[in-house]
């Protein structure tokens, strides 16, 4: 259950970020375990942010089942590949970085807030799992198929990022849609094959 008085809300994490980062550069795991909980949802919408480039969502649904696969496994942040998690970002352009993506996240703290208290562990289990489905979508070579599922994923990382039971419930209506869509299709398209 979420405690809206205890809990610190992420744009101030990342302020934290900016203010507490090593003057030699940060390395992705230490930026992963400077997000803690958090770790998760920012991952998730960072990779969901690259698949609305062109030509990038086959590689964004692969790339999305390894945060998924680990969500469904329980653990707490996502581990990285240690070349991967050995890389550094200078402090000036992590604050850079930050200091425009702290703003967005504000504004979203306005509309996107803890409600409907939702079980953590739980959750995290069930959205590894739709994830990973949406994800499996975006391999279709089906035109401009990756769009609804790249913004379901998105809304999903958002409600998660800030335990937002009532948007996550809605998120995952409209995943449930996004797979439907596609199974039908995939659906459509198996059976005009077979009239050919």
């Amino acid at each position: 259950m979420v405690d809206v008085e205890k809990r610190i809300p992420t744009s101030v994490i990342l302020e934290g970020i900016v203010r507490d980062a090593p003057p030699e550069g940060a390395t992705f795991a230490w930026l992963v375990g400077s997000l803690q909980e958090r770790s998760f949802g920012i991952v998730v919408l960072i990779v969901a942010l690259v698949g609305l480039v062109p030509g990038a969502s086959t590689f964004v649904g692969l790339l999305l089942a390894v945060p998924a696969i680990q969500m469904i496994s329980g653990r707490m942040q996502p581990v990285l590949p240690r070349r991967v998690a050995a890389r550094r970002v200078s402090s000036d352009r992590l604050a850079r970085l930050l200091g425009r993506v702290i703003p967005a996240m504000r504004r979203m703290e306005r509309l996107v807030r803890p409600r409907w208290p939702i079980p953590f562990e739980t959750t995290k289990r069930v959205v590894g799992v739709v994830i990973l489905l949406l994800g499996g979508t975006m391999l279709a070579p089906i035109p401009f198929s990756h769009v609804i599922p790249i913004l379901t994923i998105m809304l999903i990382a958002f409600a998660f990022l800030e335990e937002d039971g009532a948007l996550l419930t809605i998120a995952l209506c409209a995943a449930a849609v996004s797979l439907a869509i596609t199974a039908a299709i995939v659906w459509g398209a198996v059976e005009a094959g077979r009239l050919l």
